[in-house]
């Protein structure tokens, strides 16, 4: 018995053959299954290379490359058992930690400021006004604001403060779009039961970017009727008049799409978003929205496209996104001022519209 011990403690380790994707799949086959083409699956390790490239006393250590790459199927897929059911070698306790390794190297705040950035400039507030006038002729528009529930599982602590409106378990993320469809701004870190109204009115949108005057005059958000109406953030009517405020809400809808469409391309991208992220605690979660959010931008930037047969609600909203009603507030916070701006704008703007 002890002599099988022994040969049993001699025995070498055996390594299972990995599958060099880069080199083995075409660029079609790589952007269906990691979502990025080879240029890009080594643009996004080139950033944390030195990072993922940690010296190690392990046989066989995993390279950036490979780390990225399983990263980026799970992201894809949501499922942690396709990472090491696709010949990349690794098990299951190897892709868990890799995964969070890469998150955590790719969630840095400058890696993330580098593809997700508010517009602030002369120079790029009037482009991005330019491109939403293209969408339905409203002007003064930057982004399109909207908060969506990405669903995960109960966690071990303040449980009930993730519970949204829905009865599941979530992270409330408002994110906000251009009208090419990129992300300008995300903030990914509230609980499910938390009100679109409370995240904004934390948010360093409000705190920072609009409320200390950081942009040129004439900048605005659109948003729904669960946000509060401000001189920088323009809401639909909820009975609107005929004439101009009927021709206001027709144009708003139409150009407040974008985000409607922009979140669900994210989620038809990242299949991880649009199931129950199975990973812990909710911090983590925010990691995986943030990267996600960051490489939806690359995508954009090297015009890959979301794979056929890669659907997600036909772009439709959901369920998530409907509007709710901004929380009472007493009197004297009302948001009067944020009305009465948006008649005087209605009025500006949409004078002669027919």
């Amino acid at each position: 018995m002890a002599a099988q011990e022994q040969l049993r403690l001699r025995r070498p380790r055996t390594f299972c053959d990995r599958k060099d994707v880069l080199n083995e799949l075409n660029d079609a086959e790589l952007i269906k299954r990691y979502r990025l083409d080879r240029e890009g699956i080594l643009f996004v390790t080139n950033l944390v290379r030195e990072t993922l490239a940690r010296p190690t006393a392990r046989n066989k250590a995993l390279s950036p490359e490979m780390k990225v790459i399983i990263t980026l199927r799970f992201l894809a897929t949501g499922k942690m058992q396709l990472c090491n059911s696709d010949d990349l070698g690794p098990s299951q306790q190897t892709v868990s930690r890799v995964i969070t390794e890469t998150l955590d190297a790719l969630s840095s705040r400058p890696i993330l400021a580098q593809f997700i950035k508010f517009p602030i400039t002369p120079q790029e507030t009037q482009r991005k006004k330019m491109e939403f006038v293209q969408v339905a002729g409203f002007p003064g528009v930057i982004g399109v604001i909207d908060g969506t529930h990405i669903r995960i599982t109960a966690p071990k602590e303040f449980e009930a403060e993730y519970v949204n409106r829905k009865r599941y378990h979530s992270i409330n993320t408002q994110i906000v779009f251009d009208a090419k469809y990129k992300i300008i701004d995300i903030v990914a870190n509230w609980p499910g039961s938390v009100h679109d109204a409370r995240i904004l009115n934390e948010s360093g949108l409000n705190r920072f970017v609009f409320g200390r005057g950081m942009l040129p005059d004439g900048c605005h958000l659109l948003g729904d009727s669960g946000y509060p109406s401000k001189k920088w953030l323009l809401t639909p009517y909820l009975r609107p008049r005929p004439g101009l405020q009927s021709n206001y809400n027709r144009c708003h809808k139409k150009t407040r799409s974008v985000v409607e469409r922009g979140i669900g391309q994210l989620k038809r991208r990242f299949h991880v978003l649009h199931g129950e992220i199975r990973v812990s605690p909710p911090a983590k979660v925010c990691m995986v929205i943030e990267v996600c959010a960051m490489l939806h931008n690359i995508c954009k930037d090297r015009n890959i496209g979301i794979p056929a047969g890669e659907d997600y609600n036909n772009g439709e909203e959901d369920d998530d996104q409907q509007p709710l009603e901004p929380p009472p507030q007493p009197a004297a916070a009302r948001p009067r001022e944020g009305l009465l701006y948006r008649d005087q704008f209605v009025n500006v703007h949409f004078n002669n519209d027919e």
